[in-house]
């Protein structure tokens, strides 16, 4: 799924190509695409009509689109959802399920999703804050993101480590493969509980939370396979910069140690054996 890296860089795309232009028509080609607009896409369709798009924003792995009305557009992209800017002429994606079109008769916003995880909604006076989103917190590239609260949280909390990473109304953006990456650069093992780590430990997590994700969005997210590309259809290309996500069986980067995959919450995490060492509780 994509991370707040793969977020970003379809926002900072989309904010190039959207913002300022009046939508003329809208068409939903598939009902999942907006299951979560409860009253259907007729009233979807109403409400986008004539408005103009004033900004393209983000919180954590969700986008929003305000509107000239007060209202906005929440997108989420799912496993395989994609927001592409195509040429009118161009041929429809096979799993094209909402088209957006505008009265300068420029690029078509596309929303593409082989899977139908992901969709769009409305919603109403939520061009600030959608309602529906607000209960995530900020993500770490947020400039009002409160580092200190951040630390205080995390140590109030008795859960392991790469948990609390992944908890969105802890901090937001972080998925599988950044936790991964913060981990192995701050050298700790997913499984450390937080309520045992020192205040400087979580800062210096913090910061290699942030250095990862920075270095991710310059490198337009990560690509694994063609369901996740920037709105140009472009992959990204952190994949080649990984250190622990994928390397089961290859040399640590740091060490040489034989990396490592374990089984977590239904996925895999990637750590070294040498450079984090699982706690003394953890048990094989």
């Amino acid at each position: 799924m994509p991370e707040l890296p793969e977020v970003e860089t379809v926002r900072q795309g989309l904010a190039k190509w959207v913002v300022g232009r009046t939508i003329r028509s809208v068409e939903v080609h598939h009902p999942r695409a907006i299951r979560r607009h409860l009253t259907g896409d007729a009233h979807f369709i109403a409400l986008l009509n004539g408005r103009t798009i004033t900004d393209v924003s983000r919180r954590g792995k969700y986008l929003w689109f305000p509107l000239d009305s007060g209202d906005a557009v929440i997108g989420h992209l799912g496993m395989s959802g994609q927001l592409l800017m195509q040429p009118a002429e161009a041929e429809d994606e096979k799993h094209l399920r909402i088209r957006f079109t505008f009265t300068d008769d420029g690029p078509e916003l596309r929303f593409v999703d082989q899977r139908t995880f992901g969709g769009l909604s409305v919603s109403e006076g939520g061009a600030d804050l959608p309602d529906e989103i607000a209960h995530i917190a900020r993500d770490p590239m947020d400039p009002l993101f409160d580092d200190e609260l951040f630390v205080a949280r995390l140590r109030a909390k008795h859960t392991e480590v790469k948990r609390a990473l992944l908890d969105q109304t802890l901090i937001s953006g972080v998925g599988n493969i950044y936790a991964d990456e913060a981990l192995w650069r701050a050298q700790l093992h997913g499984a450390r509980l937080t309520d045992q780590l020192t205040r400087p430990a979580v800062r210096r997590l913090l910061a290699h939370v942030r250095d990862v994700l920075a270095e991710a969005i310059v490198a337009g997210g990560t690509s694994f396979d063609e369901l996740y590309v920037n709105v140009n259809g472009e992959s990204g290309y952190f994949d080649r910069s990984l250190n622990a996500y994928g390397r089961e069986g290859q040399p640590c980067h740091r060490c040489g140690t034989i990396m490592r995959r374990e089984q977590f919450m239904n996925r895999s995490s990637f750590s070294c054996p040498r450079c984090q060492p699982r706690p003394r509780t953890i048990r094989r």
